[in-house]
């Protein structure tokens, strides 16, 4: 006679094997591939369960998307640590848990000193079965109209408050880190006629002064 299944046990923490760390619902972990080409599936962990007698242990998780597994690809704009929340859910053996994960949002991972490996952004959720985004729209820099991209350096110009690609405006990456100040050309013609205006005031002014003295 077949033993009858218990029934699942929800669990508050599970801690990964091999190591002493511990994950709670809500913790973001890194799943192995079952490619070992592969990096890691990134996942966030929404409930912990067992079987009962403790010896099989589920995760429900919730994927993350690399840019190149969604629909649309890689994009330039994309960082090389940016991951996409998806609408995709499953229920995968705690045993292919290989380590924690942070997902940061993209203002706090554009504040970090340094990135190590555990460390992933995330700006979008994705639709798995339509590849649409949520925001469907972001702000975008430059003259090359592009969102933009943590890992790439940016100037900003000190007239407009825009950011620039050193490529994009004529400027090596090298000569962009020595800039103590910046106009994009915009900004400069402007700050230009600004100060030719204000010489051609200045001369009215003088004019006008000088004339008031030769009647008097």
């Amino acid at each position: 006679m077949a033993k009858p299944r218990l029934p699942k046990k929800t669990l508050d923490s599970y801690t990964i094997k091999g190591t002493n760390k511990i994950i709670r619902a809500g913790d973001c972990v890194l799943m192995r591939a079952s490619d070992p080409s592969k990096p890691p599936y990134v996942a966030k962990i929404e409930k912990i369960e067992s079987n009962g007698r403790g010896s099989n242990v589920q995760v429900r998780v919730r994927w993350y998307y690399r840019p190149e597994e969604s629909i649309g690809g890689r994009r330039q704009f994309h960082g090389a640590k940016e991951v996409f929340l998806s609408d995709h859910y499953d229920t995968q053996s705690a045993d292919t848990i290989e380590g924690k994960c942070i997902v940061h949002t993209f203002k706090s991972y554009t504040k970090l000193d340094a990135v190590g490996n555990e460390d992933f952004f995330c700006r979008f959720e994705y639709k798995s079965s339509t590849g649409g985004f949520n925001p469907d729209r972001v702000a975008v820099y430059c003259k090359c109209e592009m969102p933009y991209n943590p890992d790439d350096l940016m100037v900003q110009c000190e007239g407009c408050n825009d950011w620039f690609h050193p490529p994009c405006i004529n400027m090596t990456v090298e000569e962009a880190k020595r800039l103590e100040h910046f106009f994009c050309h915009i900004c400069a013609a402007d700050d230009e006629k600004k100060t030719q205006n204000s010489h051609s005031v200045s001369r009215h002014s003088e004019l006008k002064m000088d004339g008031k003295r030769r009647r008097r």
